[in-house]
């Protein structure tokens, strides 16, 4: 059994059990390399238990990890067993609202495909997800992002409707084509399925 009482705790409460340096020191005294595996680790720590992170994110105040993953060596057992490679660790999609980080929970996603997935509540205020209002005509505007045309993550039209809820629908249609589309293109099984459910 690995002896955890050396090292200082991670955020407080993680547990660095590695048997071997996680990260190296350059000539300015930062970091000039990090495992990517703690790397990966010791953000998702700072996400859920950093004051300083807290303040600026407040979305993940609820957010916390699961016993198993504040112990170094379980994640980095269970992330090496991922499609992890250039990709963010995801804890919303596989559970929509899902607030722990945990093995059956969480997902590597590459950033345009998590950017896809984004809400963008603070761009649109108050308005229905997809949804903006053209002040020039009074109508309200349906945009829904695409990355499999052109691989873009600029809004694409869908027209001006004369209802909130008809640009929505209009969105979620269009949406909901192409994360079925997406989910061909997956690696990970659980990331497919959650793909062609998210907006049915």
């Amino acid at each position: 059994m690995r002896n955890h009482t050396k090292k200082k705790l991670v955020y407080g409460v993680g547990v660095n059990d590695a048997d071997y340096e996680v990260q190296s020191a350059g000539f300015d005294g930062k970091a000039a390399w990090k495992c990517p595996f703690y790397r990966k680790w010791s953000a998702m720590l700072e996400r859920c238990y950093s004051e300083k992170s807290l303040v600026k994110n407040k979305s993940y105040a609820d957010c916390y990890v699961c016993p198993e993953w504040l112990v170094f060596s379980n994640f980095k057992s269970w992330m090496e067993c991922q499609d992890w490679v250039g990709k963010c660790l995801d804890k919303d999609l596989i559970t929509t609202g899902n607030k722990i980080y945990s093995p059956s929970k969480c997902c590597f996603l590459d950033q345009k495909l998590n950017s896809f997935l984004t809400d963008g509540k603070a761009r649109r205020g108050s308005l229905m997800l997809g949804v903006s209002l053209d002040r020039e005509t009074g109508k309200f505007k349906a945009e829904c992002s695409n990355l499999i045309f052109g691989n873009s993550l600029k809004g694409k039209n869908l027209g001006r409707f004369n209802s909130e809820i008809e640009a929505h629908f209009a969105w979620k249609k269009r949406k909901h084509e192409i994360s079925c589309q997406l989910a061909d293109l997956q690696t990970d099984e659980r990331v497919a399925n959650a793909l062609r459910t998210r907006y049915l």
